[in-house]
């Protein structure tokens, strides 16, 4: 059985068949007697995220880049400060590592190329001990497609997709762009998104229109939009039958940390979103509400964030210190199961503002 090496080797067109893109690959082959000696030969490299993986054979990879539409030397984004570039082979060798179908190589490329766009800063994110991870949130009709979950259990297990291009991701992030735990990768506790973390938003039961046609993609266009953020932080509110106490109950979870600048991703639940609609609340009506109430002393802020009391001035005692920094940095996606009260704020890397979510339209997939 033969392999291709999963770390980083001109431009080239992609091909019409994955016959011509087997002739294109210039990642290293290693040739190994069965499958099982593969997934022990790259946990014997360092290659996995500590779960066994598929062996990329040629083969694999290059119908995953014919469904791509890429040629495997395509350059997808790069890491300047790792002086780091990520081609299309390489994200392919990897995707096919994490058990992706080749149908779902469009996602998984689109979301390469929005998360080295400079503003979302992918090497401060990666390797801060913060711990934060790459959330993708997929929009349009490929979510039928690909059967992507924005439902019930949508951050857990069980659907391969989810489970394979959040997957994806994160090896490409290590075996490519060097985010390795304990040499770049300085996360002092880390989250299990670290593993997987990609989720559809549930647009038959959205309320308002999807995340990417509110981020400028237009609505016949599928898209996935990345953010940097810690793990979701549970909005347990199964009594809460008014959007004002929906509010309250959102406010008091997002203050229970200790973040303020930079984007925070809401995830309203469907039930939760019936009330909303039921009253006729806008998304721009829950940031406002949301940014006027989760606010509190700066004084109270610094003491909770440990600052010593002779720091703290008079006039912070009367200093307001706002949770969102402006009411527009609250993206707001409904998911989650129908019933059970739970919706979720996710906060954002503790870099704040120097990490921005970044949209960006998935191309077409051949044969879905």
């Amino acid at each position: 059985m033969d392999i291709l090496d999963a770390i980083s080797h001109t431009q080239t067109e992609p091909s019409s068949s994955p016959v011509d893109l087997f002739q294109q690959l210039s990642s290293r082959q290693h040739e190994l007697v069965d499958a099982a000696e593969a997934v022990e030969y790259f946990y014997a490299q360092g290659w996995t995220d500590g779960l066994p993986v598929v062996p990329p054979t040629p083969e694999r990879v290059s119908e995953f880049l014919y469904h791509a539409g890429k040629a495997p030397d395509e350059v997808l984004g790069t890491i300047p400060p790792r002086n780091r570039v990520i081609t299309a082979e390489k994200v392919a060798i990897n995707a096919v590592m994490a058990g992706c179908l080749p149908s779902y190589a469009p996602v998984v490329m689109a979301a390469i190329e929005a998360m080295t766009e400079e503003q979302f800063n992918l090497h401060g994110n990666s390797a801060s001990t913060g711990g934060s991870a790459p959330l993708l949130i997929v929009n349009g009709s490929i979510i039928q497609e690909l059967n992507l979950n924005g439902g019930v259990n949508c951050f857990g297990p069980g659907v391969r997709a989810n489970a394979t291009i959040g997957r994806a991701i994160r090896l490409v992030l290590m075996n490519v762009g060097g985010t390795v735990p304990g040499l770049i990768d300085k996360s002092c506790l880390g989250h299990p998104g670290k593993y997987s973390y990609c989720i559809a938003e549930d647009e038959s039961n959205n309320p308002w229109e999807p995340l990417s046609v509110e981020r400028g993609i237009p609505a016949n266009t599928s898209a996935v939009t990345v953010f940097a953020g810690e793990a979701p932080h549970y909005v347990h509110s199964p009594g809460g039958r008014t959007a004002e106490r929906l509010v309250g109950s959102i406010v008091n979870t997002m203050m229970g940390t200790l973040y303020r600048s930079g984007c925070w991703v809401l995830v309203i639940c469907p039930e939760h979103g019936a009330i909303f609609k039921r009253e006729g609340w806008t998304k721009d009506q829950i940031r406002q509400a949301i940014y006027q109430k989760a606010v509190r002393p700066l004084a109270e802020y610094k003491r909770l964030a440990g600052v010593p009391d002779e720091n703290i001035s008079s006039s912070d005692e009367t200093t307001p210190y706002q949770y969102l920094s402006r009411p527009e940095n609250l993206l707001i996606i409904t998911a989650g199961g129908g019933a059970g009260g739970f919706s979720a704020v996710i906060p954002p890397w503790a870099g704040g503002e120097e990490s921005l979510p970044v949209t960006r339209a998935i191309g077409v997939c051949l044969d879905c």
